[in-house]
């Protein structure tokens, strides 16, 4: 078989002024040395390097105008998807037959063909020698910020807020208490009771060093091994292997020898000497040796191991130390003990000694809340907020009674991390309706200020003098438009009948705008009329918003079935359109995740698509707008076709917008420091807010606010406060540093990295963030896997991975391009996104859609309900 001939084209190079792709270097006309400093000195984010014929081809991330006669290399052009340097004929091209994604270089008059795949990529890096340098950490020049400062627990009340100075402890309780106090600390003994089974002393001996032995019965609360749910600021330390051991120890030797018998006799005289106490009227001295019941405390619950000593004084400890020991004796004991302490009780109020008679109450009987209603009743209104916050009392009760001890601010911010605004407020209309009226109106007015709009019009409707108040908040919702800024629209004609003519604008320009863009927005508004206004009363709009819910349908913008145009119909106004409605037939496809069968969605972005401008993150608003963070070129707020509607001049690598969309926080890296900015996109206003450590943190935030990572730190930071970084609640000294964070509307999650295995940490936001379960998987939606990177030994964060319940992508580098696999339910392959080039792919899920952008500027917005791909082109 004779070989086919050699293409020789007519023309061998490139003249004039072209839009060059591509330059080769030979070295053996430049020589090796030049031939590299060429390669490097045109190298920028994106290019390409490949070995091509022996010497180097170059691959411009973004083509460029070129004078043919001062170019540093060969020039190439891309002509479909094949870089030539040299025009081709149509026949030349022809018998030559490229395929795409190589290239064809002019080299003694004959066209040669050449692969660029990655078997022939250059990593120019390695060209580069950096043995002998160091690198150095870069810190800023100006002074470190000072510690974060928290809403700190409500201190506790000196031994002289109590009105009168208490005697000092006898020298012979003093004795007594050294003599016969347990090793074992308060609470940490656990009941006795007998083995029936006949079991061996060396036997159980054994057992209880080990470990092994159980008494029949339940397990104590706070078991060794594990960490009790609890409040973010309470010490989350298991008790140590010693202090375990000798637990065992000791309580082996109380059970089964005879000092367990002597022990009961030395606990019995000292119970007799109380009843003494209480029987001779020698309150003061029977106080002092009293033994705490507890709130919910059987005469069986807890035995102590050794004897109570004599209290130094009667202080009440809004913060409680711990569980409290008492001694055994059977049910007549224990409730003889607790008719003492209330015969007490009511002799101390006879004689008005109102903060004692307070002690019983909490100290004592363990009744915290009789005792904060005891105390507010009686004047000692900041001693009962003190005692409801250290006890751990309802949050709502909590806020309740910091506003009546005249300290609103404390009250608003408890109220902030608890989230408790509703049940306070119910708790005060019963009996203070002018307090009500006023932590009212600061809900509400904490509401519009982070951007929930809505929420701070129903909370402060029942005051009617403030109605003027709502309907300018509205009014600042529809100016941010949006799917918010419709259902602000549909709140104001609901709410403000008298604004017909004013909102007639608005609405007709919403209703008729037939974009795909504002469908969503049509949508809400017509939600929201349904939801806000009575179904006998009539807007006006109904018809309207019936028409162009249809359009929508039929254009295929929404899917629209009859449960949403029932009840507009059903209106007084609609009569005759109701009359000759067509029957809606229902939408039969599922969304795209639960659609069986569906195929695989692809899509491929060539290099010559790049934007103007890097982006290093996206986060996508409804109404098709997209904001960038451009680095050091600030924010862009981008409608559906690139056209710039905003650009805020603020350093940006990382974006946290609201879940409001009225506003968001910048982070640009600033050595070890973040440099934080806010921006507000309804007054296009951005500024500086603080330099601070911000090692990780939540992607959003509610408006009020956004819980970031300092190491081993997680703290909830007032979004709300000027110039400066505070926080209203913190949780610190976790196993490990926390490499990610996820929130919603009802939890937090975050992962720290601590080997042997991450831990996995959910808090329930409601009632205050509260830890519920912590566990070595995976245990909350949203969050990273983790794996160990064998050469720093440190567990980290799986890259080039995000998550979205029920989506996971997936981005890898395959040859010349970085592809983006799209699972649901972390199985199913949905989508299959390819990008041309070496950059790495940024995505985030927001909403309904992923965002996939890069650092060539380009930018898709995936619609995960439709399974459709848009391309934004960036200006």
């Amino acid at each position: 078989m004779s070989r086919q001939a050699p293409v020789t084209p007519r023309h061998h190079v490139h003249r004039g002024t072209l839009v060059v792709a591509a330059f080769w270097f030979d070295p053996g006309r430049l020589g090796e040395r030049e031939a590299r400093a060429r390669v490097l000195a045109g190298w920028t984010p994106g290019t390409g390097v490949f070995a091509v014929a022996g010497g180097w081809l170059v691959r411009l991330a973004h083509p460029r105008l070129q004078d043919c006669a001062t170019a540093p290399g060969v020039p190439l052009t891309l002509e479909a998807e094949v870089l030539v340097s040299a025009p081709l004929s149509g026949p030349e091209r022809k018998r030559l037959a490229p395929p795409a994604g190589s290239a064809v270089l002019i080299r003694a008059g004959r066209a040669e063909l050449f692969p660029l795949d990655g078997a022939h990529r250059v990593d120019v890096a390695a060209w580069l020698e950096v043995a002998d340098w160091s690198l150095l950490p870069v810190k800023g020049l100006g002074a470190s910020p000072p510690p974060v400062p928290v809403l700190e627990p409500a201190a506790v009340p000196q031994r002289g807020a109590f009105g009168s100075l208490l005697p000092a402890p006898a020298p012979e309780a003093e004795r007594m208490r050294a003599r016969m106090q347990g090793a074992l600390g308060p609470g940490s003994a656990l009941p006795i009771r007998r083995q029936e089974a006949p079991v061996s002393g060396w036997a159980r001996w054994r057992a209880w060093l080990q470990g092994r032995w159980r008494q029949p019965g339940p397990s104590p609360e706070g078991a060794p091994g594990g960490r009790s749910p609890g409040r973010g600021h309470t010490e989350l330390a298991a008790p140590s292997r010693a202090h375990r051991l000798f637990s065992r120890l000791s309580l082996w030797v109380l059970r089964h020898t005879p000092l367990g018998t002597l022990l009961g006799q030395r606990q019995a005289e000292y119970v007799r000497k109380l009843f003494d106490l209480f029987e001779q009227g020698d309150l003061q001295e029977a106080l002092r040796y009293a033994i705490p019941l507890g709130a919910h405390m059987t005469e069986t619950e807890r035995v102590a191991l050794g004897l109570p000593g004599p209290r130094e004084s009667l202080t009440i400890r809004p913060r409680a130390a711990g569980a409290a020991s008492v001694m055994g004796g059977g049910t007549q004991v224990y409730n003889a003990l607790k008719a003492r302490y209330r015969a007490a009780f009511l002799r101390l109020v006879r004689e008005g000694r109102i903060d004692e008679a307070a002690f019983v109450l909490t100290e004592l009987l363990g009744a915290h809340e009789e005792a904060v209603s005891f105390l507010e009743a009686n004047g000692r209104l900041r001693l009962a907020a003190e005692l409801a916050e250290g006890r751990g009392l309802p949050p709502g009760l909590v806020v309740r009674q910091w506003l009546l001890a005249q300290e609103p601010h404390r009250a608003v911010a408890f109220a902030r991390r608890s989230g408790a605004f509703a049940d306070a407020v119910l708790r005060l209309e019963a009996t203070h309706h002018p307090e009500a009226r006023t932590l009212r109106r600061l809900w509400a007015e904490m509401l519009a200020e982070a951007g929930d709009v809505l929420r701070a019009v129903t909370v402060i409707w029942p005051l009617e003098e403030e109605h003027p108040r709502a309907r300018a908040w509205l009014e600042r919702g529809i100016a941010l438009g949006g799917v918010g800024g419709a259902r602000a629209l549909a709140r104001l004609v609901a709410f403000f009948p008298d604004t017909f003519e004013a909102a007639r604008g608005p609405v007709t320009a919403l209703l008729e705008d037939g974009s795909r863009e504002r469908s969503a927005e049509r949508v809400a508004f017509a939600t929201g009329l349904i939801r806000e206004s009575p179904m006998d009363v009539a807007t006006g709009f109904e018809g309207a918003v019936v028409r162009a819910l249809l359009r929508d349908r039929a254009a295929g913008h929404t899917r629209l079935d009859a449960e949403l145009l029932s009840p507009l119909l059903k209106k007084p106004a609609c009569g005759a359109l109701r009359t000759d409605m067509p029957k809606v037939p229902a939408s039969h496809r599922p969304p795209w995740e639960e659609e069986a069968g569906a195929g695989v969605l692809t899509e491929f972005l060539p290099a010559a698509e790049a934007g103007p401008y890097p982006i290093h993150d996206a986060v996508g608003l409804s109404g098709q707008r997209t904001l960038l963070a451009l680095g050091e070129g600030g924010v862009r707020l981008v409608r559906a076709d690139g056209t710039c509607v905003a650009h805020f001049d603020v350093p940006a690598f990382a974006l946290v917008p609201s879940v409001h969309e009225d506003r968001l926080v910048a982070l640009a890296p600033r050595g070890e420091l973040q440099r934080l900015s806010r921006i507000e996109l309804g007054s296009r206003r951005a500024r500086h807010w603080c330099d601070a450590r911000v090692d990780a943190f939540a992607p959003s935030h509610d408006g009020s606010r956004w819980f970031i990572a300092q190491g081993d730190t997680v703290l909830a930071v007032d979004v709300l406060e000027e110039g400066a970084f505070q926080a209203l609640w913190r949780v610190s000294g976790l196993d490990g540093p926390v490499v990610a964070l996820t929130v919603d509307s009802e939890w937090l999650r975050f992962v720290t990295a601590a080997p042997p295995s991450p831990q996995y940490w959910n808090y329930a936001l409601e009632n205050g963030p509260t830890l519920r379960s912590r566990t070595a998987q995976r245990g909350g939606t949203n969050l990273p896997p983790m794996a160990l990177n064998t050469q720093t030994g440190r567990m980290e964060q799986v890259k080039n991975c995000v998550v979205s319940h029920p989506w996971t992508l997936c981005t890898v580098q395959t040859g010349p391009h970085q592809e983006a696999f799209l699972y649901v339910r972390e199985k199913e392959l949905r989508a299959r996104i390819a990008l041309e080039g070496e950059e790495p792919v940024g995505a985030r899920f927001s909403g309904d859609e992923l965002l996939l952008f890069d650092r060539l500027g380009r930018l898709l917005r995936v619609d995960l309900a439709e399974g459709t791909v848009r391309r934004v082109p960036l200006d």
